[in-house]
């Protein structure tokens, strides 16, 4: 792999680009913004229940400041790389890295939850276990090859991400979204299939799956085109593009430093307590005027909100540059995918306030009381909906009763399948469906199924 052949302005699905006022990297961040795909993020839980009056992220705003942060990134680390000698004399080359990095990992990061089911990790989670519950109905099982029952059986979010990026959906043009293959390979994450996945006991690479069995056709077009450096065969697994390491830098700041704030505001945690730690993150840098922080924090303390979103900001802007020296004085390993780990996690003087920030997040964020019964909640609902409209999908037209097939006409167009289909196929076709809801979607539409709920017309 070489810096200057890992990136391609070529967009999946189109043969021939055009050559318009705006780059084809800009162009992708554009797609991403307008779609529909992107909008429905607003109404997906990012940690804490969509609160009545306190505002606090959720998928859509998470995006947006990931992709903020990842500007950032790509910005510091492109300008970088176009002065190594190797990629400087190619002009081409120097000119991407340079001016268009930063909107390649920008778009990426937009793109990055844009997999993620109703309700998050417990949606995910409610997919998976509807047909792990099925791995003693012999005659279930028997309907899918291995590779296809270890998709099923382990639904991943990423890999969806990868999904609706590309697949042509009745009625729409072919090829997706027709991103750039590099804005594509920078939301590759786990390059792998999900055989390959070895869980938390694996390298992080390999800690879940990239792409489901149907889309294993164009994640190999994607490997082959920005030449991904191939780890095994059978099950197939690749090293990571370098990219992706920006793309998980500007998620991991956001989601340690943005969740404290949320926190601070619906008062999980104290001012005093959420200002320590910022101050104690800060205090890690040797480059920091402490004495000016310190200055600011009091023309700013009859506004605890504002002080706390100074010092997030401070902290954000601090993880970010370490996170891009860290890229560049270990860019030969992450180019030959021998690096290990993630950019956060190589902040030596920071790790033990990070891993203070996690520990604090798990036990009274993670675990709060409004957090945990959003997700049990969300797993009934998406429960109940997979089972509703798996159940249904897979009998014949003639064995389906009437009610599975009133529940196979309530499918939209777009996600329909054949009878012909396999019922891999099928399946994969409801879950474009199901994991496209938004929260609220998807509570109605449970509702209405058990009948909790009459619709109104």
């Amino acid at each position: 792999m070489k810096w200057t052949s890992c990136y391609s302005s070529e967009r999946f699905g189109l043969d021939n680009a055009l050559s318009p006022q705006r780059t084809e990297y800009e162009r992708d961040w554009d797609r991403l913004i307008f779609s529909s795909a992107f909008r429905r993020l607003q109404n997906k839980t990012q940690v804490f229940p969509l609160p009545d009056e306190v505002f606090v992220h959720n998928r859509l705003t998470h995006s947006l400041e990931v992709a903020s942060v990842g500007r950032s990134l790509g910005s510091m680390v492109g300008e970088k790389i176009a002065a190594l000698d190797e990629v400087s004399v190619e002009p081409k080359a120097k000119d991407f890295y340079f001016d268009h990095l930063k909107n390649v990992i920008s778009s990426a990061c937009l793109a990055h939850d844009m997999g993620n089911p109703a309700f998050g990790h417990s949606g995910e989670e409610a997919i998976s276990r509807f047909f792990q519950s099925q791995k003693e109905n012999v005659d279930f099982r028997s309907r899918f090859t291995q590779a296809e029952w270890s998709d099923l059986v382990s639904f991943e979010g990423n890999a969806n991400a990868l999904r609706i990026l590309t697949r042509a959906f009745k009625g729409r043009l072919s090829g997706g979204f027709r991103l750039t293959y590099s804005t594509l390979g920078a939301i590759l994450k786990y390059p792998c299939d999900s055989l390959a996945s070895l869980g938390k006991k694996g390298p992080k690479h390999r800690s879940k799956y990239g792409y489901f069995q149907s889309d294993k056709g164009v994640f190999q077009q994607i490997a082959n085109k920005l030449g991904l450096v191939k780890e095994g065969e059978n099950p197939t697994s690749y090293k990571r593009h370098p990219f992706v390491y920006l793309v998980e830098a500007a998620d991991d700041i956001c989601y340690n430093i943005i969740d404290f704030e949320d926190a601070h505001r619906l008062r999980i945690f104290s001012t005093e307590e959420v200002k320590s730690i910022f101050l104690s993150l800060l205090a890690c840098n040797p480059k920091e005027n402490m004495n000016r922080i310190e200055d600011t924090l009091k023309s700013l303390e009859e506004d605890a909100n504002e002080s706390i979103s100074y010092l997030r900001a401070k902290s954000i802007n601090y993880l970010t540059g370490r996170c891009s020296e860290i890229f560049f004085e270990n860019r030969d390993e992450i180019l030959a995918g021998t690096f290990e780990g993630d950019l956060i996690g190589k902040i030596k003087e920071a790790q033990e306030v990070l891993k203070e920030i996690g520990a604090k997040s798990v036990a009274r964020i993670y675990n709060h009381p409004s957090v945990i019964k959003i997700e049990l909640a969300g797993f009934r609902i998406m429960s109940g909906l997979v089972e509703d409209m798996v159940i249904a999908s897979l009998q014949t037209p003639e064995q389906r009763d009437p009610m599975q097939k009133k529940v196979i006409s309530l499918i939209p167009a777009q996600y329909i399948f054949k009878e012909s289909d396999s019922d891999y196929e099928k399946v994969m076709c409801l879950f474009d469906f199901i994991a496209g809801m938004t929260d609220l979607f998807a509570l109605k539409l449970y509702r209405n199924l058990r009948g909790i709920e009459i619709p109104i017309i």
